[in-house]
């Protein structure tokens, strides 16, 4: 006899500390704490020098890439230290290990980079509790959003000179990724930050 599976759906804002503890103890306290987060609310903007880099648009990049993940995983990571129990998967970039070309993006290569060192210091202070963290540093995904951006469509061809495979990724195999990590397929594995990038990070 198959089980139904219920799915639950809560509205909340990564850049809010206090909605995230809310929503992570919420679940705790009915008796089932999450063990598993993916970590993938994020926002990206390319093409901007960093001298004409605003404070503005600067913090926003770093509240929503930086301090959502990390708000996220203390809150949910406390309740599976009680536990000894979690998987967390944060959704980096392979722009937090290059510098991307031909457009400047220094703020979001800057997040991505603190969310992969994020991933490996939490991993190291959370194993002795069971908890795993990992991380999934894609390349160019080839989205209807990607596509929208005018800018892209000149950009592009670079990006696949500078791909191994010579093609963008599909939201799929980012998936899939994501999805070994998070299950007990990949349970002696903690620290990493894998790379889906088409062998972009080769070169």
């Amino acid at each position: 006899m198959l089980r139904a599976s219920v799915a639950e759906l809560f509205v909340g804002d990564v850049t809010s500390s206090a909605r995230m503890d809310e929503i992570a103890d919420v679940l705790a306290e009915r008796g089932t704490p999450a063990t598993i987060l993916i970590n993938n609310a994020g926002i990206g903007e390319s093409g901007i020098p960093s001298e004409a880099v605003t404070d503005e648009k600067w913090l926003r990049m770093m509240d929503v890439n930086v301090n959502g993940v990390f708000w996220c995983s203390r809150s949910f990571g406390r309740h599976m230290i009680k536990v000894r129990r979690g998987s967390i998967v944060n959704l980096g970039s392979m722009s937090g290990t290059i510098c991307n070309r031909p457009q400047p993006q220094t703020p979001y290569n800057v997040s991505k980079a603190a969310v992969h060192h994020m991933t490996r210091s939490m991993a190291a202070e959370w194993a002795e509790h069971g908890v795993r963290v990992n991380a999934v540093s894609p390349t160019y995904i080839e989205t209807p959003m990607v596509r929208a951006v005018p800018e892209n469509i000149d950009r592009i061809e670079a990006w696949l000179h500078d791909t191994p495979m010579g093609r963008m990724g599909q939201a799929f195999e980012v998936a899939s990724a994501v999805l070994f990590l998070a299950s007990d397929a990949a349970s002696l594995m903690t620290g990493a930050v894998v790379p889906v990038d088409g062998g972009y990070t080769c070169w």
